[in-house]
C-alpha cells in the first residue's frame, strides 16, 4: 500500500483561558494535519505540534513530496530520508515536521490490518492509561483553585508549572502540596535555573515531596543534570533534552535524568517514542509523555503508546482541559483522570474536514513571549 496524495492544514485550536510557563503565554495550541491517501483506497490522519515557522515549512517543502510512492509500512526510512535531505545537520528542525506524516502512515497501516495501533506494537499492556492534571499559573490562590478542581474530576497525579522566580517556586509547590495531599506532585521549571540556584531550590522543595522536577537546567546542560541526579534525592526528569532518539542515548550514557518525559512530535514519530522508551526501559528508568495541547488524533496516538510501552508507567501529561474544542467527532474523553484505549482500527478516531477548515490558519502565534509584558523575553538560565 503506497501514499498517492498528501494534503495538510495547519490549525489553531484556542485555550479555554491563556497558560503561563517559562517561556510566556500560550493563548492556543497550532497544530499541523495531514491526510494521507494510498492506493488501496485507504486513508491515513496524522498531527504535530506547530511552534515555530519551521514546522509547515518542512513538512510542505520536503516531508510531503518525499512521501509520493512510499509504503505506509517503511516509516523508518521516511524518518532516515528527511534527514538524509539535509536535516541530519538540523534534526529538531525536523523531527516535528516528519511526526505528522509518520503518524499518518502508522493509522493507515492500522487500518489497512484492521488493529488497533497498540495492538501492532506488542499488544496491551495496560488497560487504561492514567493523565496528570497540568496547572499553569503564578499565582498561589488561582493555582489553588485549579487544583481543586482537578481533584474533584478524579484525577490522582498533578504537575505544577514554576520557573517564574525563585520564591514563587516554593509557594506554589507548598500551595499544591496543601490542596493535593499525598497525591504526586510533579514540578517543571522549563530550565530557569542556575545550577546553584538548582542545589538550593531542591533542598527547599525536599519537604514537598516531588514525584520529580523537570527540566531544572538549561536543555544541554546534561553534566550538570547528571550531578543533580547523583547529589539530589528528589528525582530528576528531562524533557527538554530528550527530544531524538540520539538525545534519549546521550542521557542514559550521562545518567543524567531519573525520569525521561517523551514526545513523538519532538522524536519524528511513534516509532521513534517506542524506541527511545526501549532505551530507557534497558536501563530501569521510567517514562511518560511531554503534552503540548495535542488534538484528537496525537491524544490518540499517545494512548497507544501509553497502552503498549511497559515503562511508560507514569501518568501521562495532557492539556486537554484547556482545549476549547477539537477537529473529530469522536475525541479520546478523560473519564475520572484517565483515557480508555481505543479499539478501533489504527489511531481509532475520525476527522471532521469542515471543523479542520473552520479554525485553519495561516501563522503560527501565540506559542512563546508575552504580549502582555512588552519587551520581555524568556532567557534560559533565568536566576
Amino acid at each position: 500500500m503506497r501514499i498517492t496524495k498528501v494534503d495538510h492544514w495547519l490549525v489553531r485550536m484556542p485555550f479555554t483561558e491563556d497558560i503561563l510557563w517559562g517561556s510566556g503565554r500560550r493563548i492556543g495550541t497550532t497544530r499541523l494535519v495531514c491526510r494521507i491517501e494510498t492506493d488501496a483506497g485507504i486513508v491515513g490522519w496524522g498531527e504535530t505540534i506547530s511552534l515555530i515557522a519551521n514546522v509547515p515549512a518542512v513538512f510542505a517543502d520536503i516531508v510531503a513530496p518525499l512521501a509520493i510512492g512510499y509504503q505506509v509500512s517503511d516509516v523508518e526510512r521516511l524518518h532516515r530520508h528527511v534527514l538524509g535531505a539535509g536535516f541530519y545537520h538540523h534534526k529538531r528542525a525536523a523531527v516535528m515536521a516528519i511526526a505528522a506524516l509518520e503518524m499518518a502512515m502508522w493509522d493507515a497501516l492500522g487500518k489497512q490490518a484492521k488493529l488497533p495501533l497498540y495492538a501492532l506494537w506488542g499488544g496491551k499492556w495496560r488497560q487504561d492509561v492514567e493523565a496528570a492534571a497540568y496547572l499553569f499559573t503564578n499565582e498561589p490562590k488561582g493555582l489553588t483553585e485549579r487544583l481543586q478542581r482537578f481533584l474533584d474530576r478524579g484525577y490522582e497525579t498533578f504537575k505544577v508549572k514554576i520557573g517564574f522566580d525563585e520564591h514563587t517556586d516554593i509557594i506554589l509547590a507548598e500551595a499544591a502540596r496543601k490542596v493535593i495531599g499525598s497525591h504526586p506532585l510533579r514540578l517543571d521549571v522549563n530550565g530557569a535555573w542556575h545550577p546553584g540556584t538548582a542545589k538550593r531550590q531542591l533542598e527547599k522543595l525536599r519537604p514537598f515531596d516531588p514525584a520529580y522536577v523537570e527540566q531544572p537546567l538549561e536543555l544541554d546542560d546534561l553534566a550538570g543534570h547528571a550531578a543533580l541526579v547523583a547529589n539530589s534525592p528528589v528525582p530528576i526528569a528531562l524533557d527538554e533534552s530528550a527530544y531524538t532518539l540520539a538525545d534519549v542515548g546521550n542521557i542514559v550514557r550521562a545518567s543524567a535524568a531519573d525520569v525521561v518525559l517523551l514526545d513523538p512530535h519532538e522524536a519524528g514519530g511513534l516509532w521513534q517514542t517506542i524506541k527511545a522508551a526501549a532505551i530507557c526501559e534497558a536501563v530501569g528508568i521510567p517514562v511518560t509523555l511531554h503534552s503540548g495541547a495535542e488534538l484528537a488524533l496525537s491524544q490518540s496516538a499517545y494512548i497507544h503508546l501509553a497502552a503498549s510501552i511497559p515503562n511508560l508507567s507514569l501518568a501521562v501529561d495532557t492539556e486537554r482541559a484547556y482545549l476549547g474544542g477539537d477537529i473529530s467527532p469522536n475525541p479520546p474523553v478523560l473519564t475520572g483522570g484517565r483515557f480508555a484505549i481505543p479499539e478501533e482500527p489504527g489511531l481509532g478516531v475520525d476527522i471532521d474536514v469542515d471543523m479542520l477548515e473552520r479554525y485553519k490558519v495561516d501563522a503560527i502565534a501565540g506559542a512563546y513571549l508575552d504580549t502582555s509584558r512588552k519587551n520581555w523575553f524568556p532567557i534560559k538560565p533565568a536566576y
